[in-house]
């Protein structure tokens, strides 16, 4: 399942827990489908992010910030 596909099934279990009109036993079911496609998600934009950048160290070996992965320090 692609992020995209993910974050749009996402959204159809949000639209039918708001509406308020799904049995309670469903709505758990949706709600722990939901939160395996939310976590699923934030894998995706974790790896994805950690592709683009790079933490950037300080001589005393703190963080500094970051700077894009492919560019050199």
């Amino acid at each position: 399942m692609t992020f995209e596909q993910a974050l749009a099934a996402l959204e159809v279990i949000v639209q039918q827990l708001e509406r308020g009109d799904v049995p309670l036993d469903h709505s758990i079911s949706l709600y722990e489908r939901g939160e395996a496609l939310r976590a699923a998600c934030q894998q995706r934009l974790d790896a994805a992010q950690a592709r683009i950048e790079k933490i950037v160290t300080a001589a005393d070996g703190r963080a500094s910030g970051t700077q894009a992965f492919d560019t050199e320090s």
